[in-house]
């Protein structure tokens, strides 16, 4: 099918406009009026995927590859080695980011593998009432987003409500209303600032609160009568 077609599809599971100022949602390469051969879904696009990947195929991503401005394109650094590759085997790129979090993917995983219900939705933070003590809440992290560690700040014996933005949303710290805020990415700054502000904070990874990208959409697509392929990927960091 053609490119402007699935893209006109996807704007209507997530719209576009929905992404922030900031954001690079939305075609990344190609032309709307190619031919599609091949859908691949992935939360991001690696090297090793392009390679195996057939050609005149179109990537849906989380991250967009491009995400700042280029000024050259060093094929022997990221993000143009791989810019090099997609055009050589004419692939296509579309990439859902932030408007996908604001439409699914926050949701997704507070309600469907977290089983918290919501309360309060405020563009990227969810919120819900909870009875959980510190212990039961890090064995749920663990064992639903295959977390070994956790990084806490400000340990609560008893909490009673929960905020959670996937990805990295350590910048929001001020926006919200709960004692215990979930996100990833967490830096020392960051959890300086909480601990000043008594707000319990717990890192639950930037990739692993985000894996479930693929999946949802796969399902979304298929609902349409859209098949597509993930693309698995490892996450970069290895804990010794």
């Amino acid at each position: 099918m053609k490119l402007e077609h699935i893209y006109n599809i996807l704007n209507k599971i997530s719209p576009f406009e929905l992404q922030e100022k900031w954001d690079n949602s939305g075609l990344i390469v190609g032309d709307l009026n190619r031919t599609i051969e091949h859908i691949y879904i992935s939360l991001e696009i690696t090297k090793d995927q392009l390679q195996t990947a057939k050609e005149n195929s179109l990537f849906i991503v989380h991250h967009p590859l491009i995400f700042s401005p280029l000024k050259s394109l060093n094929l022997t650094k990221y993000p143009s080695n791989l810019l090099e590759i997609i055009l050589q085997k004419r692939i296509s790129v579309i990439a859902l980011h932030t408007n996908f979090d604001k439409t699914h993917l926050n949701k997704y995983v507070f309600e469907k593998i977290l089983g918290f219900k919501i309360k309060k939705e405020k563009d990227f933070i969810l919120e819900s009432e909870v009875n959980i003590s510190s212990n039961e809440l890090f064995k749920l992290l663990k064992e639903k987003l295959n977390l070994k560690y956790l990084k806490v700040v400000n340990r609560k014996d008893n909490i009673d409500s929960i905020a959670i933005t996937t990805g990295s949303g350590a910048s929001l710290i001020d926006e919200v209303e709960s004692c215990c805020f979930l996100t990833g990415d967490i830096k020392y700054h960051d959890a300086m600032k909480a601990k000043s502000q008594d707000l319990m904070l717990v890192d639950i990874g930037h990739f692993e609160s985000e894996i479930f990208f693929s999946e949802i959409l796969k399902e979304e697509l298929e609902n349409l009568g859209i098949f597509s392929t993930i693309y698995n990927i490892l996450n970069p960091f290895k804990y010794e």
